[in-house]
């Protein structure tokens, strides 16, 4: 009875703060001569009480921080709490920062001096001059302080020996206490609207996952169809088969083998008519032979790659990825990248100064996109991983494209997508997380409410590939306090679908004992608990995992001798083409251009495919423990494809153009390797997956 009473009181409570919000003045007199007439009890509102203490910590901490000449912690305070267009765009903000910078950096010489923590102060306030700080150079006001980093000793020269009065820190003291109360202003919203929109937001994503789980039932139940054809068919022939063996036909051992490879084979072929009986074992015969594509001058090709006019580049580039992408899956395909391999296509042996990779960098942006395309094409093959890999200077042609173009370009796009792919492989980790690829992320992920959920979604994967790493994990802990609040962040985006990579990737850095130290000062178990109050069982058993790895006391695992996985190919049908390329009226492009002006003799050269090791499947409950990519992860949780995930027009993932119809592309699917989990949690392995990606404008 006390539980109902205490929590009608909060709720009355609620009513009553929204009625004060929107000034209902008359009505909240009402209501309240209307509650004490019946004896309702109406309880203070908590949430600002909540949200003023909050404010008071920060503010406290940051004047602390003040007061103790603690730079680092301050600025990370104030970076996480100043509204950045704020500091900006505010004249005033800007010009407190600048005296903020000066306080921090003659701290060490005020009571006890300090020469070498004086030294490398001096060295961070250069830095702040640099950047930040420029703008203000061209202020009467600030310009002396630019000499500052050149005075041996700013405590005795006429123009610095005010900063070091007592009278000088307390204003300055006081300018920026008043600052603070004036900027931590806590959210005046009403518990109940907040309450009204979250309830709204669940709802929404609520019947998002409805979907999702109705077209993955879908994809199942056209499969198990599927594979009922199949049976039926296989079936027919074999009663075919029995009436032959009356008439005194033999079968053959290598028939029974064929059957046999056809009942346990994963690609469905189209369904017969089995109404007829006799005519099935025509219809479900042995496969037709592929042809091989015709081989080409690759000598040629490459001259005509580095040399020709941006127009012919440009068609050659689009060529080569519709040979590769539009071949025919098995010996086709592997003939083709073979081919492009063994030619070095790329010029990974190659002693010349320009080579086809550095396209990348052509002034012309098609030339730029078509070579992303190529590129990203490679990556989708696990040979072509393997060929990309080996190439020294493209990881960082490729980060520096990520870095210089255009964002949510297709280029742009490409190269992540690419990236992604290539952290399946543990040589390309360790280059990206030499290269602080994951600081570079983590400050990318800060603003997340400002990028696509297609970038989304592929920053949060390729972080969590590299955090899999224990060079990776290490790299976190040196900003454990940054990366752990980014992610924690990140578990409320609107967008569920980066939650198995933020599960991962936190649970992967909560191994480090010094990361896990932090998160306890930082609370994020009481965050994860209101997380784990959703209706989503997955996602609720994986935050468990995630809160026992928090709070467990074992040391870190080291991955650093384990191998590669044998991962699989996979490209999926192309439905939404993107090509800016058009041939003109006669131009020749595609397989025409090759065949017509690049004829060569014998550059095929078929190679046997590599036979991967079984792909271990995840039951679904604890957080990822393999590298992956996010359509590899998406087949296995849903059963592939962007139908529900993303709504918006411009922003839905491109997949690589084949020959397949939509019908065996579901059949032909590989499921990525995942974490396999017992009932104590996930099991610490680190070993790549197979990775079926193909991203937007990638085939």
């Amino acid at each position: 009875m006390g539980d109902i009473l205490a929590t009608e009181a909060d709720l009355l409570g609620m009513i009553k703060e929204y009625l004060k919000f929107g000034e209902f003045e008359e009505t909240v007199q009402i209501f309240d001569k209307e509650c004490k007439s019946k004896g309702k009890l109406v309880s203070k509102p908590r949430g600002n009480a909540l949200r003023d203490s909050k404010t008071r910590v920060i503010q406290e901490d940051l004047l602390s921080s003040f007061d103790d000449g603690d730079h680092k912690v301050f600025f990370e305070l104030w970076k996480e709490n100043i509204p950045s267009e704020g500091k900006d765009l505010d004249a005033e903000i800007q010009g407190l920062e600048f005296y903020l910078h000066v306080h921090f950096t003659i701290f060490p010489l005020r009571s006890h001096p300090d020469r070498t923590e004086f030294e490398e102060r001096i060295s961070h306030f250069k830095q702040y001059l640099e950047t930040r700080g420029a703008e203000l150079s061209q202020n009467a006001e600030f310009l002396p302080y630019y000499a500052l980093p050149f005075v041996p000793f700013p405590a005795v020269h006429p123009s610095f020996k005010d900063l070091f009065k007592d009278t000088w820190i307390q204003q300055l003291k006081g300018r920026l206490d008043k600052f603070l109360t004036m900027t931590l202003k806590p959210s005046k919203t009403p518990r109940l609207m907040t309450l009204y929109v979250s309830f709204s937001l669940q709802l929404q994503l609520q019947l998002a996952e409805s979907d999702r789980r109705l077209s993955s039932c879908l994809r199942k139940f056209n499969k198990m169809q599927a594979d009922y054809h199949n049976l039926i068919g296989i079936t027919a022939e074999l009663v075919d088969s029995l009436e032959a063996t009356i008439s005194g036909k033999m079968i053959s051992p290598e028939y029974l083998q064929s059957v046999y490879a056809r009942l346990f084979n994963n690609q469905m072929r189209q369904s017969s008519d089995f109404t007829r009986p006799g005519t099935v074992s025509t219809q479900y015969g042995r496969p037709k032979e592929v042809p091989i594509l015709p081989s080409l001058d690759y000598e040629k090709l490459k001259k005509d790659l580095i040399e020709g006019s941006d127009r012919l580049k440009t068609l050659l580039l689009q060529a080569l990825r519709w040979r590769l992408t539009r071949s025919l899956p098995g010996e086709q395909r592997e003939t083709v990248l073979q081919a492009y391999i063994g030619n070095d296509l790329l010029g990974r042996y190659s002693t010349q100064q320009k080579t086809v990779l550095l396209l990348l960098r052509s002034p012309n942006e098609i030339v730029r996109q078509y070579m992303a395309r190529l590129i990203n094409a490679f990556a989708s093959l696990v040979e072509g991983r393997i060929y990309l890999s080996h190439i020294p200077v493209l990881l960082k042609i490729l980060m520096e494209t990520l870095r210089k173009e255009e964002k949510d370009s297709l280029t742009w796009e490409n190269v992540l997508v690419c990236l992604q792919k290539l952290s399946l492989r543990r040589s390309q980790q360790t280059i990206m997380i030499a290269d602080d690829l994951i600081g570079w992320l983590t400050d990318e992920l800060q603003d997340s409410d400002c990028l696509s959920d297609y970038t989304l979604v592929y920053y949060a994967a390729l972080l969590m590939n590299l955090c899999l790493r224990t060079k990776g994990k290490k790299k976190c802990a040196e900003n454990a306090k940054l990366v752990l609040k980014v992610l924690t962040d990140l578990l409320g985006h609107e967008n569920h679908e980066i939650r198995p990579y933020v599960n991962g990737a936190l649970y992967s850095i909560l191994s480090i004992p010094s990361v896990r130290q932090e998160a306890k000062e930082m609370s994020v178990e009481e965050i994860l608990h209101c997380y784990n109050k959703e209706k989503n069982q997955d996602f609720n058993r994986q935050i468990e995992f995630i809160i026992k790895q928090l709070n467990s006391e074992g040391p870190e695992s080291d991955d650093e001798d384990e191998e590669d996985d044998n991962d699989e190919d996979l490209l999926e049908t192309d439905l939404y083409r993107e090509e800016l390329l058009q041939p003109e009226h006669g131009e020749l492009s595609g397989e025409s251009l090759l065949t017509t002006e690049y004829l060569g003799i014998m550059t095929n050269m078929a190679k046997a495919k590599r036979r991967s090791t079984p792909l271990p499947q995840s039951n679904g409950d604890g957080p990822l423990q393999r590298p992956v990519t996010p359509s590899s992860h998406r087949d296995l949780t849903t059963g592939g494809g962007y139908t529900t995930a993303f709504t918006s027009k411009p922003k839905i993932p491109r997949t690589p153009d084949t020959l397949i119809s939509p019908s065996s592309a579901q059949h032909d699917r590989r499921l990525a390797l995942q974490p396999k989990f017992s009932q104590s949690g996930p099991q610490q392995s680190n070993r790549p997956s197979s990775a079926s990606f193909a991203g937007r404008g990638g085939n």
